[in-house]
């Protein structure tokens, strides 16, 4: 039987999902605070993930990003400016490692921006999409209509913090709460389907890259 997920009017009409706060929240900028979230990261073993990109406006215009790129855990998350190059070595680290699984949405359009930027492709990496796919849920789902479905709460998207200047220096607290709950949202509905680690769907991007070689 085809499953439904939540329209957007039955969304609006539930709590508001309970995120992380900005004291949890951590942008990286020294190579000591790099090293120890990198480690961190690494043995949480599953995170949520997300990118941000400054938009574009104009037809046929490239973006440069992603600008931030988001690792969370069960109770705070890690936020790293790719304009910060003293984490750009812990960062592909991370992208690249089949051991850390980076749970989240839509991450095949991520991993385009990713390989076009960085020139490398994501590693071990769960897209919630196919995971409610297999259970027999055909509309594209997102973060917003999941939470909905998993929690009964409401996920926030607001436009004007979705498209802003996310390759600033120095983010707003609205950046970073969004940035790093996009990210924890994902997690937290993967925990709260109670999948093991062996079920879960891992993407395999390699093929793209190899085909490019050809």
């Amino acid at each position: 039987m085809k499953k439904i997920a939540p329209t957007k009017a039955e969304i609006a009409l539930l709590e508001p999902f309970v995120g992380l706060t900005l004291e949890h929240i951590h942008v990286l900028v020294t190579t000591e605070e790099f090293v120890s979230a990198t480690a961190e990261i690494k043995a949480a073993s599953i995170v949520g993930f997300d990118t941000e990109s400054k938009p574009t406006f104009v037809t046929g215009d490239v973006s440069e990003g992603p600008h931030v790129v988001q690792f969370a855990l069960h109770n705070k998350a890690y936020l790293f400016q790719l304009h910060r190059a003293e984490g750009r070595t812990y960062l592909i680290e991370l992208l690249q490692s089949e051991q850390v699984i980076k749970v989240g949405f839509d991450l095949k359009s991520d991993n385009g921006h990713i390989y076009a930027k960085l020139g490398v492709e994501l590693g071990g990496v769960v897209d919630l999409n196919t995971v409610f796919r297999m259970d027999g849920y055909h509309k594209h789902m997102g973060v917003r209509a999941a939470v909905g479905l998993v929690f009964k709460q409401r996920f926030a998207k607001p436009r004007h913090v979705t498209t802003s200047n996310w390759s600033q220096p120095q983010l707003t607290p609205q950046q970073l709460l969004y940035a790093a709950n996009d990210a924890y949202a994902a997690l937290k509905v993967l925990e709260a389907l109670h999948l093991r680690r062996e079920d879960l769907p891992i993407m395999d991007f390699s093929m793209r890259s190899s085909d490019a070689t050809v």
